[in-house]
This record gives C-alpha cells, structure tokens and sequence, in this order.
C-alpha cells in the first residue's frame, strides 16, 4: 500500500495534523510529554526531534505540537516524510478492535459519557484532539483534553461555548463544564 501523507492544521497554532490513509490504532493515545512516549515506538522516535513539544494519535492521524519559536513551514517535509516512512515501516500497530464504550456511574453520568462520546468526541477528534471524561458532582462536569486541545488558545471557547451549552441543553442536571489540566 502506498501510504500518503497530508497536513491540517487546528485549532491550536502549535499543532499539526499529519494525516495519513492507513488506520493507525483504534480509540486515541497522547504522549504529551517525552516520558510518556516511553510506550509508543512512533512517539519515542517523534520526540527525538528537537522541536517536538507533544505527540497524540488517533484514528488516522497523528498531531505533533511543537515548541514556540520553532516554523512550521521548515517542519512539516521533515516531519511529513518521517510519518510516511514510519508508516510504511509499521512502527505503528493497531491496537486490539475497539470495544464499544462502557460507561459507568449514574444515569446522569452515563447519559453524560454517552453525550461527550456520540457529538463532542467525533468533533474535538475533527481538530487532532480528544476528550475524556473525568466526573460530575454537584452539577460540574470535568474532562480532560488531549491532543492539539491540550493548550489550545479556543479551548476555553469550546469547552463554554460549545461542550457546555450542549450538555447543559441535554442533561438539564448540568450546571457547568471545567477541564482538567494534564
């Protein structure tokens, strides 16, 4: 198979989208740090770069954030060519199929996993980024993003304008969403 390559940007100026037209692994990993990438071959080989600040994948893409200062415009062949040959050469294996999602908690929370899971998550995945749900008490919803959402300058507007609204409309138990750091 000849494995081609394509960029996108996101939301987030740091970050890259690398697309590529094999599936990479089912669900999402993010490797924000270079320690976490101790798991992940393509991970530990990306960060080997200088320039790279972050490294998450998902489906078919993998999005690197870099360090400020660095141009993305000296980057990308570089890092273009690196995913095609990573690619090519299966540093990457799919993990295990994907199991359907098992949501737990009360209904509100299970209504709430199964909301963030079927309308935010395909969307936030759209950006090179991904969403986790951490918990509800008390009307408060906590997540985690990931990915190019981690750090990104309208991750503040996503999560208000868009996650919020929505949930709140849907599970009217909800009084606001706030996002964890990693």
């Amino acid at each position: 198979m000849n494995i081609n390559v394509y960029t996108e940007s996101t939301p987030n100026p740091a970050t890259m989208k690398f697309i590529v037209n094999k599936l990479l692994i089912n669900g999402s990993l993010d490797f924000p740090t270079k320690e976490s990438a101790e798991t992940s071959p393509f991970a530990k080989e990306l960060y080997k770069f200088s320039f790279v600040n972050g490294v998450f994948f998902a489906s078919n893409f993998v999005t690197v954030t870099k360090f400020e200062g660095d141009n993305w415009e000296d980057l990308l062949p570089i890092l273009k060519e690196f995913v095609k040959g990573a690619v090519e050469s299966e540093l990457v294996i799919k993990e295990e199929e994907h199991v359907e999602a098992d949501f737990e908690g009360t209904d509100t929370e299970v209504k709430i996993q199964q909301i963030l899971n079927d309308y935010v998550r395909p969307a936030v995945e759209q950006d090179g980024g991904a969403i986790a749900y951490k918990s509800f008490d008390a009307g408060v919803v906590t997540v985690e993003l990931r990915g190019s959402c981690s750090g990104c300058p309208s991750s503040t507007v996503t999560l208000k304008a868009g996650i919020e609204n929505l949930l709140k409309r849907m599970v009217p138990e909800v009084t606001e969403v706030v996002s964890e750091a990693l």
